[in-house]
């Protein structure tokens, strides 16, 4: 029997192209797994008005964790175009499955290490390795949200003076989305970036939020950074706006080390610092809960590019990188950061994002010659 058993998402579009040269790798990692495909993506919404369909929900809870390639989302009224016609007008409602998958398994930590590798045209700078810390479940994406707004819900806010200024005879005019924050969800991701911080030497913690403005939840997860950064003394610990960060990376990106936020600050963030160090294509990321995680790439489906190998797979890879970490495979993983590095610097094999022709399954290739050699 299998070490592990490993559910295989591959989703949508290029989804399957870097799952395949994911496996190409892992095939030469050898590691001693089971891989179990699960259905998942846009073709079930169409055909069954569920992209995470109960049985592939059923098969994760089986598995040790997940690999997941890529994923479409549209909003949902697009989604209902797309349903099969016998499928329309039956209630069914398009949401995230990835969002799903993060909130049914309660994966509350989302890791997104962003380090700029030596020989990368792509890089602003050679010298930035960050890592952010994202709160995976809560905030704007908990999905608590109401268009058009129900007469209660109206009532129920208008104890708020400010809500005064609103029409409630506009209720089809008016769209509401919560910001839902935890104190144990804020404690867990700013604890979660500390412990992190304390074991692989990293200098500071940074928490982004906006508590000038949103003061009540970003103000939460402020009061309770205070606290937990007093427990953490060998650590530097700052503060920052949203907005002032995102000029501040783009400036001088070296100055920081991990990063810690809310779900969408989290999501704005980890995709400005992917582009610091080349762009999606080489962003991966973890989405961990307490005893089971899925990890995956953050790019997405880019479907005009499906079955063409085409698309950098680079940030898979480094995916099942952190995979192999999250198992206890520590050798194995820091042999495969080693072979993606090595063949970056030497830039002969790389897809067309940064100059080459070589195809996705040719850099798996490489990486995995490199991973044999070190």
């Amino acid at each position: 029997m299998a070490k592990y058993h490993i559910a295989w998402l591959p989703g949508d579009g290029v989804g399957n192209d870097v799952m395949d040269a994911a496996k190409i790798v892992l095939d030469t990692v050898d590691l001693d797994a089971e891989y179990i495909y699960g259905d998942i993506g846009w073709e079930f919404w169409k055909k069954e008005g569920d992209p995470l369909p109960k049985r592939t929900i059923d098969l994760l809870k089986e598995t040790d964790c997940g690999l997941f390639g890529a994923i479409t989302s549209k909003p949902n009224q697009e989604a209902q175009k797309e349903l099969s016609p016998k499928l329309r007008n039956k209630g069914f409602v398009y949401s995230s499955p990835i969002v799903r998958l993060r909130q049914t398994f309660n994966l509350h930590t989302n890791l997104r290490p962003c380090k700029a590798f030596e020989g990368n045209p792509l890089n602003y700078r050679d010298d930035i390795d960050l890592v952010v810390f994202r709160e995976n479940t809560e905030g704007l994406y908990a999905g608590v949200e109401f268009h058009p707004v129900p007469k209660e819900i109206f009532k129920a806010l208008s104890v708020h003076k400010k809500m005064k200024k609103f029409n409630n005879n506009q209720l089809e005019d008016l769209a509401i989305s919560l910001r839902i924050f935890t104190r144990k969800a804020c404690q867990n991701i700013i604890r979660q970036a500390f412990e992190y911080a304390r074991v692989h030497n990293r200098k500071s913690v940074t928490l982004i939020e906006k508590p000038n403005v949103i003061r009540e939840t970003s103000g939460m997860m402020v009061q309770e950074a205070r606290k937990i950064a007093n427990k953490y003394s060998d650590i530097t610990f700052w503060e920052t706006n949203v907005d002032a960060m995102c000029m501040w990376l783009v400036k001088n990106p070296q100055d920081y080390d991990v990063l810690v936020s809310s779900n969408m600050f989290g999501d704005i963030i980890s995709d400005l610092s992917a582009q610091l160090v080349g762009g999606l294509g080489f962003a991966a990321s973890g989405n961990i809960g307490d005893d089971f995680a899925v990890f995956e790439p953050t790019h997405g489906s880019a479907p005009k590019y499906a079955g063409q190998y085409k698309v950098n797979p680079i940030a898979m890879i480094q995916s099942v990188k952190l995979m192999l970490d999250w198992l206890g495979e520590k050798n194995n993983a820091k042999k495969l950061d080693q072979a993606i590095s090595n063949v970056i610097r030497e830039g002969k094999v790389k897809t067309y994002d940064i100059g080459g022709c070589n195809t996705s399954l040719e850099v798996a290739e490489e990486i995995s010659k490199k991973f044999e050699g070190n």
